[in-house]
């Protein structure tokens, strides 16, 4: 069960949905991918708290789905992370009042919601 809610919080934070003037727009996964292509030639222009947290909650997410049964500092640690962003997007969807990124940031909460739920729930239940 944890490894399923941790694959669907990875899965998850890649569908974010971030809209900038002028008429700029894009999902996490495909603005990870131009990030990746920048710092090729230039690390240092990516070295930005909001660029490098999420990164790293979704390789710490990742590695979570190796271990059998996977670790909670690591889980909620990566959720922390990647919640960082998530968290701001849907702020500013619901101060901006734009439906498409509260929309885009409510499967990952919802799925956060149960992570912390299982992961502090007494053992012997929803192991």
């Amino acid at each position: 069960m944890k490894k399923l809610l941790n694959s669907l919080l990875l899965l998850s934070s890649f569908f974010g949905y971030l809209e900038w003037p002028p008429d700029n727009h894009g999902f996490i996964f495909q603005l990870e991918a131009e990030i990746l292509q920048i710092a090729k030639t230039n690390a240092s222009s990516v070295a930005h708290p909001f660029i490098l947290l999420p990164f790293i909650g979704q390789v710490l997410l990742l590695v979570s789905l190796f271990q059998t049964p996977p670790k909670r500092w690591l889980t909620l640690t990566g959720l922390l992370c990647t919640g960082l962003l998530m968290l701001l997007l849907f702020l500013i969807g619901l101060l901006t009042a734009h439906v498409g990124i509260v929309a885009s940031t409510l499967p990952y909460l919802l799925i956060s919601f149960f992570v912390v739920r299982i992961n502090f729930q007494k053992k012997g239940r929803l192991s």
